[in-house]
């Protein structure tokens, strides 16, 4: 192992790596001077690098073995040996315990620390030896929610506040500090609906309860009734954290709240709304981790992606990615824009709101107080010399106009639009005013996407498909032993029977014929049928084989998915 004093500083060797650049290095280090903070965790922050990029150059450093934890599984007796809140206080995660050797491993952000080396053999009373192994922080945080459980005690602090004897448990998860126990029992639903990969919790009063539901895999589920007299002190504290006017209870709100929650950065989008029986507040989770997702990992067919990349290595022109509310339209296009994200493109976005902030990309918010929509933004970005302009979605005639304008002078521009289909988004552009032939030169390609939920894999249950079933999926009915799944519900799932969600999508690239067609301005069933004929799968096909791969089951795609056009009546 080197000893210290030899080793190099953490920068330099960033920068040897070519991980990041003198000037990265130069503002890391000015931060790390006003903050006090590792410079690790700065150069995280900024986005210059990883977790894991921080976590392999410490261990080359200190000549340490380093852990991923993505994959690792630890046995519960190992778990046992290390408290969860001495795992939380000084970041470190057991591994195994090796008995013939009479050794801890121990994965640890700061292999250095010998306070919690020292309180780990002691709390045993030095029986064994601990060796430590670097692993990154905030996959160790996430590892300690993962593997320990859920800490923050919600049936605890309700009791707290009813009976008014303290919930040590609830504490202890946090800072060992004393904080009103309505503080905790917010922070403790947040978390919560984060552990459980909900996209949206709904407060919602009734006249004589609080009813609260997370959206999970894009479904509603309720998760817990509290008493009326809960719910205006409840309403104050989220209104607090997220900067709203807590004295203002007959208009609408919005507010943001960003908090540390299972090692990594969150945000949330808050809005309330008065209603008959109290303000109902819905929050939107931001979660960067989930919303950035690379391209590959979309879920599409070889060919599917093969069709996007040709649509991206046109210069110029308009891609549109449509589907309804909540069908993952953000995620595929932040997925499009990370792809192209380079040092010599210039991206610059109009969003309502910015969700995800993404580096080296100029994102801004349509803003009606200053008169800024999205179209008024288009013109100013214009003079912002960009290679590549995201618009959130194509509303009205003029944010179409504006778009159309800025494919027409050379620059590549995404945006979203509110159609059943790709060849549906055609119609649609006609209906709000977009001429037919500035359409056809300009249209690079249409995604149309829905979102659909996964079979747990855990509970899956494997059946052959029926006459009818094979009919609904466009297997030959003469077919034998074609197996599908169906969902059943376990414990993993929450017997719900699905986990997780991926995307069905059809990719319709504009070629000449079509370019001729649309110009043209013929109907919707011939387009569809030349583009049949040159190739083109639609969503229906789509969907229906991540039923035969055993993804989703079939009842899951019917859900999203019309497929009764099959049955030819």
């Amino acid at each position: 192992m080197n000893t210290p004093g030899k080793k190099k500083p953490l920068g330099a060797v960033l920068v040897e790596q070519g991980f990041i650049s003198d000037d990265q290095l130069r503002i890391a280090l000015l931060e790390q001077k006003q903050s006090n903070k590792p410079l690790g965790k700065v150069l995280i922050e900024f986005g210059f690098v990883t977790d894991a990029i921080i976590r392999d150059a410490l261990s080359e450093n200190i000549g340490q073995n380093s852990v991923d934890l993505t994959h690792t599984v630890i046995d519960a007796e190992t778990l046992k040996m290390v408290p969860q809140e001495l795992a939380h206080r000084h970041t470190v995660l057991p591994l195994s315990f090796d008995k013939s050797a009479n050794q801890l491993t121990l994965a640890m952000a700061d292999t250095f620390n010998v306070v919690a080396l020292d309180q780990i053999r002691a709390l045993h009373g030095g029986t064994f030896q601990v060796a430590a192994v670097l692993g990154g922080e905030a996959d160790i945080l996430r590892a300690i929610e993962q593997f320990y459980g859920f800490d923050l005690s919600i049936d605890g602090i309700l009791q707290e506040i009813e009976t008014g004897e303290i919930d040590y448990q609830s504490l202890q998860a946090g800072n060992d500090e004393y904080s009103h126990p309505m503080v905790r029992l917010i922070d403790a639903l947040l978390a919560d609906a984060v552990q459980r990969g909900a996209s949206d919790i709904h407060f919602e009063p009734e006249a004589g309860f609080l009813r609260i539901r997370y959206r999970i895999d894009g479904v509603l589920r309720q998760v817990r009734s509290l008493h009326k007299n809960y719910w205006p002190a409840m309403v104050v504290r989220l209104k607090v954290v997220s900067n709203m006017n807590i004295a203002e209870s007959r208009a609408p709100q919005d507010g943001r709240i960003s908090l540390s929650l299972v090692g990594r950065q969150i945000d949330f989008r808050v809005a309330a709304q008065p209603t008959l029986h109290g303000e109902n507040i819905v929050l939107r989770i931001l979660d960067r981790q989930k919303g950035l997702v690379a391209l590959h990992k979309l879920g599409l067919t070889d060919d599917n992606l093969n069709q996007l990349k040709l649509m991206l290595a046109r210069p110029e022109g308009i891609i549109l990615v449509t589907g309804p509310t909540g069908s993952g339209k953000t995620t595929t296009l932040y997925s499009v824009l990370s792809h192209v994200n380079t040092e010599g493109v210039n991206i610059m976005t109009m969003e309502d709101p910015v969700e995800y902030p993404m580096a080296m990309i100029r994102q801004s918010s349509i803003n009606e107080s200053a008169k800024m929509g999205f179209a008024d933004g288009i013109r100013s970005m214009m003079r912002q010399d960009p290679d590549v302009i995201l618009v959130g979605e194509i509303r009205d005639h003029e944010t179409a106009e504006m778009a159309f304008r800025a494919a027409m002078t050379g620059h590549q521009v995404f945006s979203t639009l509110h159609t059943n289909s790709a060849v549906g988004a055609i119609p649609r552009l006609l209906d709000i005013g977009v001429l037919p032939d500035i359409m056809a030169g300009n249209i690079i390609g249409i995604v149309a996407q829905r979102l659909v939920r996964c079979l747990c894999p855990e509970c899956k249950y494997a059946s052959y498909a029926g006459e009818l079933e094979l009919q609904l999926l466009g297997v030959d009915p003469a077919a034998k032993d074609v197996i599908i799944y169906q969902a059943v519900g376990c414990k993993a799932c929450e017997q719900q029977g699905y986990k997780g969600r991926t995307t069905v999508m059809e990719l319709l690239r504009i070629n000449a014929e079509l370019e001729e067609l649309i110009a043209r301005r013929v109907g919707t069933r011939e387009l569809l049928n030349k583009a049949i004929a040159g190739g083109f799968r639609p969503l229906a096909d789509d969907a229906c084989r991540r039923v035969l791969d055993g993804t989703t089951s079939l009842d899951e795609i019917s859900r999203v998915v019309d497929l009764t056009y099959r049955l030819g009546n």
